[in-house]
């Protein structure tokens, strides 16, 4: 394997990519609990849904940001590494991330100040909304990403003219592609259950570490529930996706599910190792035979990798395994939904178990799942950056491999220090419990009392001598 320019860019930006994605998996969920926790706090007026919501929202800010830097930072690939990619599918790529600062971003970053600073200063209905909004900005953030990147899976709607270059003829075509809405579903699923996994770790932790409080114990029921009724949900999407990749994309669907040969009737490979001795290089160890036709309702033989060229085969073990730890991921995690559910029937959720110990490596495998399955989508759709059209070869910048191994380098040092301190930093506010939540300020008329940013600034000290300045 030779370390070029082409190979480099690929690492550099599936490094920053594996990192962004972490933060925008976590806020988008994390944003929809808090727009839950704060609507059931008045709605009910009971004091736990507040503190939940003072607790995670500190959590939040210090996601939002570091995804925004990471996203920043991502961006920028496109004129450094990629500037060719930039050059032919900018008219088409360029609106469509245009669009997600025009309508999501600005949403967010309008409304986001509120949601933090605004407890003090407005009424509960308007930061109520603020806290809506800013749930409902990172959706659409996550529409145009995914549309965007579902049209280079799938691209329709567009037409190149004499210079190679590419442009939209149908802007609707482009936006809702044939693979968009399987994947945003999908994704919208991981990023709620990514935060549910999270939440109920931190809940397992502080009871063992015997810092439950009531808060504790209805983050941990609302977690376990959530695990246990969108996983389900997830699995239907997953196999929604799958269904239109086997449509457009057969060569992924192939090293996903490690068919060597072209059959009528393909087994589902459990486990695989590689083979010499065949064609193909694989080796089932572990099938269940004969599945296929439940899984992909067609009366067309199911393409092997023998039906594709070497040169248009993605790589076979990286997609392979990356999907089957994404699935063992996800049945885990509904597992652990439906344990934590049962608990909660039987009275015994809130005593320190196995089922806590278990819950705390459990709290990272959301996080896992979208990792890997961004691999089968993004490593799957190899040897293209457009699918079929456009190769990942001729996408690259004219720059030398000791450029960009230089800036890889560089990124991963300040990524290390940087975002392992905010990890931890977030780690440390998670799992410390609620005692600084307990004795909060008496309420004003109109006024949700506090301020969600206590650890992060001193914003939430009382105002003593004198009313807050609305000014600068």
């Amino acid at each position: 394997m030779e370390f070029d320019a082409l190979l480099l860019s690929r690492l550099q930006f599936a490094f920053v990519v594996a990192f962004h994605i972490l933060f925008p998996a976590f806020t988008i969920g994390l944003a929809a609990f808090l727009a839950v926790c704060e609507g059931l706090w008045l709605k009910t007026g009971n004091e736990v849904f507040k503190r939940l919501y003072l607790h995670w929202v500190k959590i939040f800010a210090l996601a939002f940001a570091m995804g925004v830097v990471s996203g920043v930072v991502m961006s920028y690939q496109f004129g450094t590494n990629w500037s060719v990619f930039s050059d032919k599918v900018g008219n088409v790529m360029g609106p469509l991330l245009g669009y997600e600062v025009l309508t999501a971003f600005f949403l967010e970053a309008t409304f986001l100040g509120v949601m933090l600073f605004g407890w003090k200063r407005v009424g509960r209905g308007l930061h109520f909304f603020a806290t809506c909004a800013v749930a409902v900005g990172t959706s659409i953030s996550a529409f145009w990403i995914l549309s965007a990147n579902s049209w280079m899976q799938t691209p329709q709607g567009y037409a190149i003219d004499g210079d190679g270059r590419f442009y939209a003829t149908d802007w609707m075509e482009v936006i809702f592609n044939p693979s968009f809405p399987p994947r945003y579903v999908h994704m919208m699923l991981a990023a709620f259950i990514t935060t549910a996994a999270v939440i109920l770790a931190a809940g397992a932790w502080q009871t063992i570490k015997r810092h439950q409080q009531k808060p504790t114990r209805w983050q941990m029921r609302m977690a376990a529930g959530t695990l246990l009724v969108l996983m389900p949900l997830q699995i239907w999407a997953g196999h929604w996706s799958g269904e239109v990749a086997h449509r457009y994309q057969p060569a992924k669907v192939t090293a996903m599910e490690g068919w060597c040969e072209t059959a009528d009737v393909q087994p589902t490979v459990i486990v695989a190792w590689p083979d010499a001795r065949r064609d193909c290089g694989i080796n089932n160890s572990i099938a269940i035979p004969g599945t296929s036709r439940f899984l992909f309702k067609t009366d067309e033989p199911l393409k092997g990798l023998d039906a594709f060229p070497e040169s248009e085969q993605p790589p076979l073990w990286l997609v392979f395994y990356s999907f089957r730890i994404m699935v063992a991921a996800g049945l885990v995690l509904l597992l652990m939904g439906a344990w934590g559910v049962l608990k909660w029937w039987r009275g015994t959720l809130d005593k320190p178990g196995l089922f806590h110990w278990l819950a705390l490596p459990s709290g990272t495998l959301g996080f896992v799942a979208v990792i890997t399955g961004w691999i089968v989508a993004e490593v799957g759709r190899q040897p293209y950056t457009v699918y079929g059209i456009l190769r990942t070869a001729d996408s690259v910048s004219p720059v030398s491999a000791g450029q960009v191994a230089t800036s890889l380098l560089v990124f991963m040092v300040v990524y290390a220090i940087i975002f392992t301190a905010g990890v931890i930093y977030m780690f440390r506010i998670m799992t410390k419990g609620f005692d600084d939540e307990a004795n909060d300020p008496p309420k004003e008329s109109g006024r949700a009392p506090g301020s969600p940013l206590a650890s992060v600034r001193d914003m939430a000290e009382p105002v003593q001598a004198a009313p807050a300045k609305t000014g600068g």
